[in-house]
């Protein structure tokens, strides 16, 4: 690699005068990968290289439209890594206003601090947004590059059907947006070692969607070796959005809500998918993000053998329960208040809860309709008692989609994890509140909301105006993950910070807030409670089953 200087000189005429303007110095970098040489560039005021906008695949089209990611393009000359705001196909909403949405997606963002570097920890950050919104750089890592400690990586991957349509057929196996950020980290193996990164010292890392990313990954045996170390924050692999429940049965009910109606012919309904305008299935899924029973119907699935690449062929809960995989350090927790994620709805859906409490159970608990009204009602009571659902007891529905969205899932997960031997999960609870925080509906009191945590680590586009104690905040969180992207700890021996050792079976975990404070038994009570429900009611993620009347078999 190399770095240079252009001055750019520019001459201004005008009628009366004439002005010499100079342009600001642009500094760049060239980096020769396996497609073709790349320039990156450095503002003058940074002390970072950014290359932005590299493909790392090519999204097949056609009747792979659906499948694994191609090989990328390569080059002759010199390729322009800058950003164009290029997004995989998704809703519009107001951060991808002046977006570039297109099929052609699938690129990587790379952060890379000056100066001769050679051999630093990559960390790959994953995108959240359910699986049907995003993009690599909707948070960056620019402050933790900064450091010069890392070398950091965003980058898009397929959404909504497109990444997730899972149909069990040579067209539509299933989990393509997963098997992007398979290709995604194949690339860096193949090339992070030019922008000086070391290949084997990567830690992928991810919020809500992505932490179930990284999370799921963690546990394929497809993604073997190509990462290190995990960070996964407000999402497990076995949260009921994580892993579809019937990836059959989600994507005819997508297609009869477009209005789609011969759903019990696969071939038709393949060829639905794949000849429906992708604007069309796109702007279908805005209705999935609301959903009252917790998930988003586009997500990985367990996938049935047609003879490709699978990322799993059988549930994660499985694959920890078989305890056959290879275990990774993970920095593994979620937030206080997650459930305030779903305060926005809290007038619509009080009214519902009370009525019919049953349209909020997810769909992995259950085997039949008695046993789900049943389920309904003791889960009701056990968070509402004999009261309705009413703006008394507002924390106690955070409370339930704090636990039923992401934190019970995440814990039932660490546990999983440790009982297959991995002793070294660490785990915590974050709790700080800052200015910018929701209020709790009808009180003056906040917490600390989804994925928090990740806006405390990343980049805030008003960093310099938040307040002393925020700022504070987010350098600890930097420094602890840091810590752990660097040694495999977040407080490695000799830190000033409290002692942090892995977790135990009793849920021993860090409570990050202002003061950090390393405690005993997260959640205990709700812990219990949802153990015995999952014991006896939980039904395991499967592949799509096609009858043989399809032809499909």
């Amino acid at each position: 690699m190399f770095e240079n200087m252009v001055g750019r000189i520019v001459i201004i005429l005008s009628v009366c005068t004439i002005s010499l303007v100079v342009s600001e110095i642009s500094i760049y970098r060239d980096v020769t990968i396996s497609q073709g040489v790349v320039r990156g560039y450095r503002q003058p005021e940074e002390n970072i290289f950014t290359f932005e906008n590299i493909p790392y695949a090519t999204v097949p089209t056609g009747y792979e439209f659906y499948s694994a990611p191609l090989p990328p393009p390569t080059w002759n000359g010199t390729f322009e890594a800058i950003d164009k705001k290029t997004i995989c196909q998704q809703p519009r909403r107001e951060n991808t206003k002046d977006s570039n949405i297109q099929v052609q997606c699938l690129i990587v963002n790379i952060f890379v601090p000056h100066g001769e570097i050679k051999n630093l920890p990559v960390v790959v950050f994953v995108h959240g947004g359910a699986f049907l919104y995003g993009f690599g750089n909707s948070g960056t890592p620019k402050n933790l590059v900064r450091s010069g400690k890392v070398i950091a990586v965003t980058f898009n991957y397929r959404l909504g059907p497109h990444g997730f349509l899972c149909l069990g057929t040579k067209a539509a196996p299933g989990n393509a947006g997963l098997k992007d950020q398979i290709a995604l980290l194949r690339w860096i193996q193949n090339n992070i070692e030019n922008f000086g990164g070391n290949p084997r010292d990567v830690t992928i890392s991810g919020c809500s969607a992505g932490s179930v990313s990284v999370d799921v990954l963690a546990v394929s045996k497809l993604a073997e070796g190509l990462f290190h170390k995990v960070i996964a924050g407000s999402g497990s692999n076995i949260n009921a959005f994580s892993v579809q429940t019937d990836p059959l049965e989600n994507a005819q009910r997508f297609a009869q809500q477009l209005g789609f109606h011969n759903i019990n012919d696969l071939e038709a309904l393949e060829k639905f998918y794949l000849e429906t305008p992708y604007e069309v299935l796109a702007n279908g899924t805005v209705l999935l993000y609301s959903r009252t029973d917790s998930v988003v119907l586009f997500s990985p699935c367990v996938e049935k053998d047609v003879g490709q690449e699978m990322i799993f062929d059988e549930s994660p809960v499985k694959v920890l329960e078989s305890k056959n995989y290879t275990k990774l350090p993970m920095l593994y927790g979620f937030c206080e208040m997650e459930g305030l994620f779903r305060i926005n709805r809290f007038e619509e859906w009080k009214t519902q809860m009370n009525e019919n409490f049953l349209d909020f159970l997810p769909p992995d608990l259950g085997t039949s309709l008695k046993k789900r009204k049943a389920l309904a009602n003791d889960i009701k009571e056990f968070y509402f008692g004999n009261e309705p659902v009413s703006d008394s007891n507002v924390s106690k529905y955070i409370d339930f989609f704090t636990d039923v969205m992401f934190g019970y899932g995440m814990l039932r997960s660490a546990r999983l994890q440790l009982e297959a031997g991995n002793n070294q999960i660490y785990l915590y609870e974050y709790s700080f509140v800052h200015e910018n925080d929701p209020f709790i509906l009808n009180t003056t009191n906040k917490g600390a909301t989804h994925c928090a945590q990740n806006t405390a680590v990343l980049d805030d586009p008003n960093e310099k105006t938040l307040s002393d104690e925020f700022k504070k905040m987010k350098a600890v969180m930097r420094e602890l993950w840091l810590n752990f992207i660097t040694t495999g700890a977040p407080v490695p021996q000799g830190s000033s910070y409290p002692a942090w050792p892995p977790m135990s079976l009793e849920r021993s975990f860090m409570s990050l807030n202002s003061t950090l404070e390393y405690r005993d038994a997260l959640n205990p009570e709700s812990v219990n409670f949802w153990d015995n429900i999952i014991k006896h009611h939980y039904i395991y993620p499967k592949p799509p089953h096609h009858s043989t009347r399809s032809g499909f078999e």
